[in-house]
């Protein structure tokens, strides 16, 4: 096989949603970006794919609040680029005790970033939300801002606008070496290719990419049961009935979040999720003895009998989804240590795709060397011990 060496602006491995908006700001600013996929698209094997993403502005961070701001924007536009709708306004309830500390803080950087929400108490969540049952003490805060993302049409509009504007989408192509320099070479099970920058946004197989390039971030990677519930009356928790998202912060008997979205990717289906997973090898997620995930689904199953009791109790349809965790479960955007053409995004941990706008264009700025839109103490892979130049 011959080796095939273009020289262009900037590689991208990883076709996921943090990618594909990297790429895409790269080729808006005229640069010329190949963007490298190992498997044939749309897969389902990593953490973009699926029909639906909450999207809000509640955090208890100010940084990730201040950067919804932008990336609504730019959601809009590409939506408007694409004339296709990629954004439902639905609103997001999040439930909690009345004395939840993460609630609390929510509510104050909402208020703080003049966010418009609203607190409901348990009388007024009943006469809201009648099919929502509340145990004593549990109360709410509507960020109206909030709704759902359609992912699946998201990452085709976006690959789709690449290529129009004039970048390269090369699926089925595992990169098998890269060769840091200037330029950074990387050799697919394809061909070679060559670039000014490299920027990584390879999900749970970032590590491996890594490893042969001297560090290796503190990355775990979890699957995720997607479940799928059935509505006793269809439509009942569906958009026309205005039901919004909505995410219950500890509440019993969860020690970790459970979200869910309101039916309609699936006709009478309401998604309802727990956001935690066991670990998981990226290349064996499918393999049946993996992980069963028995006990995620029992505890999703006692919360929608005790809160959603116009769900029936038991999954109808279960998918899976990997999330690549952080200790802290905030994003890595940050420069290699000693490559400094070469950019990584890791660890979206969950919650990535609502902020991939912004994340992908942060990602774009360092791979050509400009000055941060915002800034990324938060994100740097120097806030975790031992990944010093030391260990390179």
């Amino acid at each position: 096989m011959a080796a095939q060496k273009e020289l262009c602006d900037a590689i991208v491995i990883g076709a996921g949603i943090q990618g594909c908006f990297t790429a895409y700001h790269l080729a808006k600013h005229r640069k010329r970006v190949i963007l490298l996929e190992q498997f044939f698209l749309p897969h389902s094997r990593g953490s973009s794919h699926g029909q639906s993403r909450i999207i809000r502005r509640a955090y208890p961070e100010d940084f990730y609040t201040q950067m919804m701001d932008e990336c609504y924007q730019i959601w809009a536009q590409l939506e408007h680029e694409a004339g296709t709708q990629l954004h439902r306004q639905t609103g997001l309830l999040l439930l909690g005790m009345k004395e939840n500390p993460e609630l609390k803080t929510i509510q104050a950087t909402l208020s703080r970033q003049g966010v418009e929400h609203q607190c409901l108490s348990a009388e007024e969540l009943k006469h809201r939300f009648p099919n929502v049952r509340l145990a004593r003490g549990e109360v709410g805060v509507l960020d109206k801002s909030g709704g759902v993302l359609y992912a699946d049409k998201a990452l085709r509009a976006l690959q789709d606008a690449v290529r129009r504007l004039g970048g390269q989408v090369c699926d089925g192509e595992k990169v098998m070496e890269i060769k840091p320099g200037r330029p950074v070479t990387v050799k697919t099970t394809s061909r070679s290719y060559q670039a000014k920058s490299l920027i990584i946004t390879a999900g749970p197989w970032t590590n491996r990419l890594l490893r042969p390039l001297g560090i290796e971030l503190p990355l775990q990677t979890l699957r995720i049961n997607v479940c799928y519930w059935r509505e006793k009356v269809p439509g009942s928790y569906g958009v026309s009935q205005a039901f919004p998202c909505f995410l219950g912060l500890g509440l019993s008997p969860a020690p970790h979040h459970i979200y869910g979205l309101p039916s309609g990717e699936y006709p009478g289906l309401m998604k309802v999720c727990y956001h935690h997973g066991n670990s998981v090898d990226p290349e064996e997620r499918d393999c049946p003895g993996a992980f069963s995930g028995v006990q995620d689904v029992q505890i999703l199953g006692r919360f929608v009998r005790d809160h959603l009791p116009d769900l029936e109790p038991q999954p109808a349809l279960l998918e899976r989804c990997l999330y690549t965790n952080t200790p802290d479960e905030h994003f890595i955007l940050d420069r290699h240590p000693k490559y400094d053409n070469i950019v990584i995004g890791a660890g979206f941990s969950g919650h990535g795709f609502k902020l991939s706008p912004v994340a992908g264009k942060i990602l774009y700025e360092l791979s050509m060397k400009l000055t941060p839109s915002y800034d990324l103490t938060p994100f740097r892979m120097s806030r975790f011990p031992g990944l010093g130049k030391a260990h390179l």
